[in-house]
């Protein structure tokens, strides 16, 4: 899509994140046939709003937001900052000195149309220009993990059953350098 912005989010964006994030982790939780793990779900939005407080408090230092919008409407969402307890439990902390790249969130009426991508090649250039050479990313989703796996490959952590039979989580370790050139 040719008419998206994307820029750092604004106090005055706040509520309209929180909407965004209930809109996207609820169509996720329904897709993912986890629509009725209605505790989860609020723990994931809390999560999100969470992270969106410490980026307003710390000035993007704790956590940076990117957003989309479509003329006025927020269509998405990415985010990076320290690595979520998940990852560094997950992998015993062997990734705990890098940065987590997350919340990589397109709103369902505007998915597939390139939007995540335009917010990814964004954010590498920012961790680029923060000199962070080296980032991770995980997905519980198996929807995402798909998406994931056609851009970085087979991930470098699989966490088999982790959610459940059948239910994977997976981590990557991703090169910044290698990703832009």
């Amino acid at each position: 899509m040719e008419d998206i912005v994307i820029r750092r989010p604004r106090e005055e964006d706040v509520i309209e994140l929180y909407k965004f994030f209930r809109i996207v982790i609820t169509d996720t939780f329904i897709k993912e046939g986890i629509g009725n793990m209605l505790d989860d779900m609020e723990q994931e939005i809390e999560a999100k709003e969470n992270y969106l407080r410490k980026d307003f408090a710390s000035g993007g230092k704790e956590r940076y937001f990117l957003i989309a919008l479509d003329g006025n409407k927020l269509v998405g969402s990415i985010e990076y900052g320290p690595v979520s307890e998940l990852i560094n439990h997950c992998t015993d902390n062997a990734l705990k000195d890098l940065h987590e790249v997350g919340t990589v969130f397109v709103h369902p009426d505007y998915q597939r149309q390139g939007i995540g991508n335009q917010l990814l090649a964004e954010m590498y250039l920012t961790l680029k220009n923060e000199g962070i050479e080296e980032f991770c990313l995980d997905s519980g989703y198996s929807s995402a993990q798909k998406i994931w796996q056609k851009k970085f490959g087979e991930p470098d952590y699989l966490l088999k059953d982790y959610w459940g039979d059948g239910a994977h989580h997976v981590i990557w370790e991703i090169k910044v350098n290698e990703i832009l050139s």
